[in-house]
C-alpha cells in the first residue's frame, strides 16, 4: 500500500473542497456545503484553539524553566523579538516598494461606493480604542486573572506573559524543592502534544470541509460566483501575493542561508508543508500553533526549549504576511481616491504597521482592524476599506501562511544561534 505523506493529504483535501465548492455552485449546494459540511469545518477549528491555549501555556514555562538562568532566557528573548521585528520591516518595505512601483489602484474605477456595516463596527471599536494610552497594549499584556485568560484565546499574550513569569521563577527556585512540578509540567505537555497527533491525523477530512465550507460562504456573500471575487481587484490581489511570495521564497530562505549551515530550501519548505497548508486552512496563527510546533520539533529538529518559546510569541508578535498587506492596502486606497503620500507619509505607514502588528490577535480577519489603526495615520477615511473586503479573507488565507512561514524562520535561526553558544 502506498504511503502518503500528510502534507500531501491536506493538499489534496483543500483541492477537493475548492472542486467540490465550485461545483456547488453549479448544482445549487451551496446552502447543502453551509449546513452539512461547514459544521465539521467549525468543529476543526475549535479542536485546533482547544489545544492551543494549554499548549502555549505548558510548553512555554517547560521551556523557560528547563533553560540554565535567567541570562539565558535574556538573551533568547531579546535575539527572538528582535528578529521578528526585522522580518516585519523587510515585509512593509518590500510592500511599500511594489505597490509603489506597480501601482495598483492608479485608474480603478470604484463606481458607486457604498458603505459596509462590518467596516462600521471596526471603525467605532478603534475610536474607542484610540482615546486609550499608547502604552495599553503593555498594559493588557499582564492578566489580572490568569483563569480568565486561559478561557480567552484571544488573551495569547496574557497567557505567554504568566507562562515566561512562571517559568523564570521556577528558574530562581532551588532544584529539589521543583522536582515534582517540573514532572507534573513535563506530563501535561505530552498530553496536549499527543491531542495534537490525534488531531492531525484526522486533518485532511476536516480541511476538506472547512474549505469546502468557507468557499461556499465566501460564494454566498458576494453577487457572483468565487472566481469573480479575486478578477474583481486583480492587480491588488496580484500585489499583495506577490510580496508574500518574495518573502517566502525569498527573503526566509536568504535569512537561513546566512545564519544556518547546510541549509537545504528543499529539506526546510517540506518540513513545514503540514503547518502551511493547515495555515492556509484556517487564516489563524494561533490555530495553526499546535501543528507549527510538531512540524519544527519533529521534523526540523529544533529542540522544544527553543520551539515551546520561540513559536508561541510569534503566534502573537510577528505578522509578516499581515504588516505587507496593510501598507499594500493603505497605498492601494490612497491611489483610488488620489492622494499623494509623501516618502515621510510611507515611513510613518511603515512604522506603525509594525508597531501595530506586535499583539494583533493571531485570528482570521484581525488584520481588518490593525488596517484601520494605520489608516488613521493617513486621511482616508476608513469606510473605504468596503472596496478591498471581497478579496480580504482569500488574502487572509495567503498571509497566515507567511505569518507561520516566518515563525519557523525565526525559531531556526535562533536554534542555530542557541547551538554555537
Amino acid at each position: 500500500m502506498i504511503k502518503i505523506s500528510l502534507h500531501w493529504k491536506i493538499l489534496i483535501a483543500m483541492l477537493l473542497g475548492l472542486i467540490w465548492a465550485l461545483a456547488s455552485e453549479n448544482l445549487n449546494l451551496i446552502s447543502f456545503n453551509i449546513l452539512w459540511i461547514s459544521p465539521f469545518g467549525d468543529i476543526f477549528m475549535k479542536l485546533l484553539k482547544l489545544i492551543a491555549v494549554p499548549l502555549v501555556l505548558f510548553s512555554i514555562i517547560k521551556g523557560v524553566s528547563n533553560l540554565s538562568s535567567i541570562n539565558e532566557l535574556g538573551k533568547m528573548g531579546t535575539k527572538t523579538i528582535l528578529l521578528y521585528l526585522t522580518t516585519t520591516c523587510f515585509a512593509v518595505f518590500i510592500g511599500l516598494f511594489l505597490v509603489n512601483q506597480i501601482g495598483p489602484g492608479k485608474g480603478f474605477n470604484i463606481g458607486e461606493f457604498e458603505k459596509n456595516s462590518k467596516v462600521s463596527s471596526i471603525q467605532e471599536q478603534v475610536n474607542i480604542n484610540s482615546e486609550e494610552s499608547p502604552l495599553k497594549f503593555i498594559v493588557d499584556m499582564v492578566p489580572e486573572n490568569i483563569f480568565l485568560a486561559l478561557g480567552d484565546n484571544k488573551a495569547m499574550l496574557q497567557i505567554i506573559f504568566f507562562a515566561i513569569f512562571f517559568g523564570s521563577v521556577l528558574i530562581l527556585i532551588e532544584k529539589k524543592k521543583k522536582v515534582q512540578i517540573d514532572i507534573l509540567i513535563d506530563s501535561l505537555n505530552e498530553v496536549f502534544l499527543k491531542m495534537v497527533d490525534i488531531v492531525i491525523r484526522y486533518s485532511p477530512f476536516f480541511i476538506f470541509c472547512l474549505m469546502a465550507g468557507t468557499l461556499s460562504k465566501l460564494s454566498r456573500g458576494s453577487e457572483g460566483g468565487i472566481f469573480e471575487i479575486i478578477l474583481g481587484l486583480g492587480l491588488y490581489t496580484i500585489v499583495v501575493l506577490l510580496g508574500l511570495a518574495i518573502m517566502m521564497l525569498v527573503i526566509y530562505p536568504l535569512i537561513m542561508k546566512i545564519f544556518i549551515h547546510n541549509f537545504s530550501y528543499k529539506f526546510f519548505f517540506k518540513s513545514i508543508a503540514p503547518a502551511q497548508l493547515l495555515a492556509f486552512s484556517t487564516s489563524s496563527s494561533a490555530a495553526t500553533l499546535p501543528v507549527t510546533m510538531d512540524c519544527v520539533n519533529n521534523n526540523l529538529r529544533v529542540p522544544n526549549k527553543v520551539t515551546s518559546f520561540v513559536l508561541p510569541i510569534g503566534a502573537t508578535v510577528n505578522m509578516d504576511g499581515t504588516s505587507l498587506y496593510q501598507c499594500v492596502a493603505v497605498v492601494f486606497l490612497a491611489q483610488i481616491l488620489g492622494f499623494d503620500l509623501t516618502l515621510s507619509n510611507q515611513l510613518l505607514i511603515a512604522m506603525t504597521a509594525v508597531l501595530a502588528s506586535i499583539g494583533s490577535a493571531a485570528v482570521p480577519s484581525a488584520g481588518l482592524f490593525m488596517l484601520v489603526v494605520v489608516l488613521g495615520v493617513t486621511d482616508i477615511d476608513p469606510m473605504y476599506i468596503a472596496i478591498i473586503l471581497p478579496v480580504d479573507r482569500i488574502l487572509d488565507m495567503c498571509r497566515t501562511v507567511i505569518n507561520v512561514t516566518g515563525d519557523a524562520t525565526v525559531c531556526s535561526v535562533v536554534n542555530s544561534w542557541t547551538k554555537k553558544n
